[in-house]
C-alpha cells in the first residue's frame, strides 16, 4: 500500500523543498519513511511527550530523538543549563570545566571506566573505540554482531541494523572490500559461532563490539550466559570486549546495562542521554587501555567541538535531574505500565505478535514467532507494521517510522498517555 500525505500540507511543501537540496530529503535515512511508505511530517516544536508538526497535529511521541529524551522533551532543567552556559561562550576550543565534571560522573557512575575521552557523536564514539583497540593490540580483526548497528564507520557497515537495515542494504557502498574483510560477523546469541570465531582467529582478533542490549534491529535480548561466554572468550584470548551503550548507557541503569548485568568490558561507547538532546559522544574504559591515546599515546583521535560546553551542560542538567528523581525506578514503573497496555491491546485485538520489553526501552515486532537475533525479527510482517504505524500517526501516536527500531519511553509519559497510546494501539490492530 502507498501512503501519501495532502499536497496542501507544509509538511508536503517542506519535504518537495527538501529533496531538490537534500539528498533524500533528510539529514539521516531513517527520517524519509522508505520503511513505512508516505512522507515523513515536519516537527514545529516538541515539550514533555508531545510534539506538534508544522500543520498543528499533536503526537504522543515514542521515539524521544532516538534516546536522549529521557526526561522528556526541552525539560526546563536542560534548558537553563544550555541558557547559563551558552551566555559564557557555546565553543571553546580550549578545556573547559565541564569536560572534568561530566569525566567525573562518567567514572564515578559506570563500574568499567577509568578515564574516559570526549566526542560528538556516538559513531565517532565507537570508530574511536575500534582504532584504539586495534592500536592497543596490535591486531586487525573485529568482531562484530548481525543486526547490531554502531554508527556509519566503514569497519561496522557489516550486517549492520538501523537505518541500513530498514531500507534493505545492510551493507554499503564506499566501503573498501579489503576493510570489511577485517569484520568477522555472527549472530547474536550463537554461542556455537562465537566459540568457532575465537578458535578460527585465535591471534588476530583484536576487539569484539557488541549492543549487550541490541536496539537496531528492533529490540532482543541476550540470553543467559551469552555475554559471560564473550566475556570469557575476550580474555581468554586477549581480545578487548567493546560494549555500544550508545543506547542503553544511562537509559537503563544509572550504569548503564553493565550495571544491571555485572559483566564488565574493556571500553563502553556512549552517547545520546549525556547530550540532553545536543551532539555527543564518549568513549572510555581501562586506564592502560586509554592511556593509549594521544598525546599520552600513539592512538590519534581529535575533535575540534570534542567536550562541547552547550552539549556538556546539558547532559550534566539531565543526568543530575535523573539522579535527584530516581529517574530509572520512575521508568521502570512507567515501562511496565506501557507494557500492561500493549498486551491488553494486543488481547483485545486477538493478536500474538511479539512484544519486547527492558526498561523503558521496547519493540512490538509483527510476528508471533521467538525474536532472539537478527534473522527471527525479519520474519516480521512489514507491511503490516507500515499500516500499523501510520493508523498510530493518524490518531496522534508516533512510534518510530521502521519495523527495526526499538521506541523509547521518558519520565514525562503519564498515565493519560499511556491510555491515550492503549486506546489507539488497541484501535489500529484491531482494524488490521
Amino acid at each position: 500500500m502507498l501512503f501519501t500525505m495532502a499536497t496542501s500540507s507544509r509538511s508536503a511543501v517542506l519535504f518537495a523543498e527538501a529533496r531538490t537540496l537534500i539528498p533524500g530529503g533528510v539529514n539521516s535515512p531513517v527520517r524519509a519513511f522508505r520503511g513505512v511508505g508516505g512522507e515523513p511530517f515536519f516537527v514545529d516544536r516538541a515539550e514533555g511527550p508531545y510534539i506538534w508538526d508544522v500543520d498543528g497535529k499533536r503526537y504522543v511521541d515514542f521515539v524521544g530523538t532516538w534516546g536522549p529524551a529521557i526526561l522528556g522533551h526541552a525539560p526546563q532543567v536542560v534548558r537553563e543549563a544550555i541558557g547559563t552556559a551558552a551566555s559564557r561562550g557555546v565553543s571553546f576550543g580550549i578545556p573547559n570545566p565541564l569536560e572534568v565534571e561530566m569525566a567525573r560522573t562518567i567514572v564515578e557512575w559506570v563500574p568499567s571506566i577509568q578515564k574516559v575521552r570526549m566526542v560528538s557523536s556516538g559513531t565517532e564514539a565507537t570508530m574511536s573505540s575500534i582504532r584504539l583497540a586495534r592500536g592497543f593490540t596490535g591486531r586487525d580483526k573485529i568482531v562484530k554482531f548481525e543486526g547490531c548497528y554502531h554508527g556509519h564507520v566503514d569497519s561496522l557497515l557489516v550486517k549492520a541494523g538501523s537505518g541500513a537495515l530498514t531500507h534493505g542494504s545492510p551493507d554499503s557502498a564506499g566501503v573498501p572490500a579489503a576493510l570489511a574483510a577485517l569484520t568477522l560477523t555472527l549472530p547474536f546469541n550463537d554461542p556455537d559461532a562465537l566459540r568457532a570465531v575465537f578458535s578460527a582467529n585465535a591471534d588476530s582478533i583484536a576487539a569484539v563490539i557488541v549492543e549487550p542490549v541490541p536496539a537496531n534491529a528492533g529490540l532482543y535480548l541476550p540470553k543467559p550466559g551469552f555475554l559471560e561466554l564473550l566475556r570469557e572468550l575476550c580474555t581468554a584470548h586477549g581480545a578487548l570486549l567493546i560494549f555500544d551503550e550508545v543506547m542503553t548507557g544511562f537509559r537503563l541503569a544509572k550504569g548503564g546495562y553493565q550495571e544491571l548485568c555485572g559483566i564488565v568490558p574493556d571500553l563502553t561507547a556512549l552517547g545520546k542521554v549525556i547530550g540532553g538532546g545536543l551532539p555527543v559522544g564518549a568513549f572510555g574504559g581501562r586506564r592502560e587501555i586509554m592511556d593509549y591515546l594521544s598525546p599520552d599515546g600513539p592512538v590519534y583521535q581529535a575533535g575540534t567541538l570534542s567536550g562541547n560546553p552547550l552539549a556538556l551542560s546539558a547532559g550534566l542538567a539531565q543526568l543530575r535531574e535523573m539522579e535527584r528523581i530516581n529517574g530509572w525506578k520512575v521508568l521502570e514503573e512507567t515501562g511496565a505500565a506501557f507494557e500492561a497496555g500493549v498486551r491488553r491491546a494486543l488481547k483485545h485485538s486477538g493478536r500474538d505478535y511479539n512484544f519486547r520489553r527492558i526498561g523503558s526501552m521496547f519493540c512490538l515486532y509483527f510476528t508471533g514467532a521467538e525474536v532472539h537475533d537478527l534473522a527471527s525479527a525479519q520474519h516480521s510482517d512489514k507491511a503490516t507494521f507500515a499500516r500499523f504505524f501510520h493508523g498510530c500517526r493518524e490518531r496522534g501516536v508516533y512510534f518510530a517510522p521502521s519495523q527495526f527500531e526499538a521506541g523509547f519511553l521518558s519520565v514525562a509519559h503519564s498515565e493519560v498517555d499511556l491510555g491515550e497510546v492503549e486506546s489507539v494501539t488497541a484501535q489500529v490492530l484491531g482494524s488490521l
